[in-house]
């Protein structure tokens, strides 16, 4: 069975969002790596390269990870807006 897609082909909900808050936090993807890693997170600069770049699903554990470093909402990023 394949693998859930976006209409547009895309693995994953998040890449512009996670471009965005890396910059605007002025992390580069190794920054942001080394942060994730502190945090107890298994994750490589690779998974953030792959993940950016749509060439890889994101799991539930990593939308965790990602929304505590940045202290955001999984809904924003997977829709670009917090859950009112």
């Amino acid at each position: 069975m394949p693998k859930p897609r976006t209409k547009t082909g895309e693995k994953n909900l998040i890449s512009q969002r996670l471009i965005e808050l890396r910059r605007e936090n002025g992390l580069s993807q190794r920054d942001l790596a080394e942060k994730l890693q502190l945090a107890g997170y298994d994750m490589d600069k690779n998974v953030i390269t792959r993940i950016e770049t749509n060439k890889r699903y994101v799991t539930d554990l990593e939308l965790k990870a990602l929304s505590e470093i940045f202290n955001v909402s999984y809904e924003y990023l997977i829709d670009g807006r917090d859950s009112d």
